[in-house]
């Protein structure tokens, strides 16, 4: 879906393992950029849409020889165009939608 976030379009998505998946969500689970562990999703966002600031956080953030993963899990909302794994009732709080996906 789209979705404003601080005045700019963002295309997000509710994690969940039901509902309809944007091509992008698609994309990445037949990349191994999303993927399943129970009802969590573990994200490798430099993957998905990189960012130089995001890996650099990562890494330095991580321990040496581990890779750290953002988790989402079911009904938290992922915003592919900031980075970022969303509450659903921070992204009521901070998001606008736009436009819903086509079922």
């Amino acid at each position: 879906m789209k979705a404003l976030y601080k005045g700019r379009l963002s295309d997000v998505w509710e994690i969940s393992k039901t509902n309809v998946q944007p091509v992008w969500v698609q994309q990445a689970f037949k990349q191994n950029y999303l993927k399943w562990n129970d009802n969590k999703l573990i994200i490798s966002m430099s993957g998905i849409n990189p960012s130089m600031k995001f890996n650099l956080k990562i890494s330095l953030l991580s321990y040496p020889g581990y890779a750290s993963y953002p988790v989402g899990y079911i009904g938290d909302f992922l915003d592919i165009t900031n980075h970022r794994v969303v509450s659903k009732k921070q992204f009521h709080k901070h998001y606008q939608i736009i436009e819903e996906d086509p079922l």
